[in-house]
């Protein structure tokens, strides 16, 4: 558990205490070990990711992670800040170069939705991110140009295994849902985008059985707010589906009910899509629905624990249906709950599952 920065302080712990309720509900006997990641693993080892947590991540079947991200750590380097020194780096060395963010309309949140119910009701999709390649990983450089001003450079670039692997992903994933496979790319204009067309194409051949379709990442962003129902599983790029997943959540009413599994190596890694909300820390206003449907998300792939995992979903179903809701997903006609008041529901109705 590496609860890092803001909201992550408060979320992680909640999520947690659902996790360990589901354990004991299940007669699972699981370790969980904390570590440090972010500005307290700065503060205590100057630097944002320590070879003690990286190696207690290796070590673990699978890491809950709450959110870096600080305005103190933004005053150091960039080389230095969290999002670039810990968690990029723990995504690559732990082989995680899949990240998968579900996203399932719940009836009860439709009126905290900015869109239409007519719009949103039928939305059931799956985001297949690749997570390590593309320009987050590129070479980066800044120098002074001929004429004096400055040039900063990111290098995009994505090789067929790379590819490959992420889209072999996404055409697994449809074969267990829907059977449609929306790959995301600007094939017109970048060259990466040109050979990630055309190993999807490729790709085709050997899932018969799936339909895949070709989309503009600018026409995606705009389907997903026009027609998203008709998406079953998108793949795309790093970058493309870093801003696509953010877009998506709020077909659900917030960023804070939208979890993911990072997938690929040994040791899946969950975490909430949100950010570290430090605006939010230390108000117990935070939504921990993100983490603790993260963890049913660990429950199913690292622990494949299917019924653990539909019976945290259950729960929070259960929660928002007695209309339960935090600060975020707050209408009139719902009781506000905090965090720790929502985890306590959660771990109430997982009980009655």
């Amino acid at each position: 558990m590496l609860p890092g920065d803001g909201i992550g302080r408060e979320v992680t712990p909640v999520a947690t205490k659902v996790l360990k309720a589901t354990a004991d509900l299940f007669q699972l006997n699981l370790q969980i070990e904390s570590g440090l990641i972010g500005e307290d693993a700065y503060e205590q080892y100057g630097h944002p990711l320590p070879p003690a947590t990286l190696d207690l991540c290796k070590n673990s079947t699978a890491v809950l992670l709450g959110a870096v991200g600080s305005p103190k750590m933004d005053l150091l380097p960039p080389d230095l800040r969290p999002e670039r020194a810990a968690l990029l780096p723990l995504r690559k060395k732990l082989g995680l170069f899949a990240n998968l963010r579900p996203i399932k309309i719940c009836p009860e949140l439709i009126p905290s939705s900015p869109l239409k119910k007519e719009i949103i009701e039928q939305v059931d999709l799956l985001t297949v991110r690749e997570l390590t390649g593309g320009l987050y990983f590129g070479k980066k450089s800044r120098e002074i140009g001929v004429d004096g001003e400055e040039v900063a450079t990111d290098t995009l670039e994505y090789s067929s295994v790379e590819i490959k692997r992420i889209l072999k992903f996404a055409f697994e994933a449809a074969r267990q849902r829907r059977k449609k496979v929306t790959s995301v790319d600007k094939a017109n204009v970048l060259t990466s985008s040109q050979l990630w067309r055309e190993n999807a194409e490729q790709m085709r051949r050997d899932y018969p059985d799936v339909h895949l379709e070709h989309m503009y990442v600018d026409n995606c962003a705009m389907q997903l707010v026009k027609n998203p129902a008709q998406f079953d599983v998108i793949v795309t790029e790093n970058m493309f589906g870093d801003i696509l997943t953010d877009q998506a959540s709020v077909l659900s009413g917030s960023l804070g009910m939208l979890p993911s599994a990072s997938l690929g190596g040994k040791t899946g890694l969950y975490e909430p899509a949100h950010g570290s909300a430090p605006e939010l820390a230390g108000q117990n206003i935070a939504n921990p629905l993100a983490t603790i449907l993260s963890t049913a998300l660990l429950f199913r792939f690292s622990l494949h624990h299917e019924a653990a995992a539909g019976a945290i979903e259950q729960a929070v179903a259960k929660v928002l249906a007695e209309g339960y809701r935090t600060s975020d997903l707050y209408v009139p006609g719902t009781t506000q709950v905090g965090a720790r008041e929502m985890g306590e529901l959660v771990t109430k109705f997982l009980k009655m599952v």
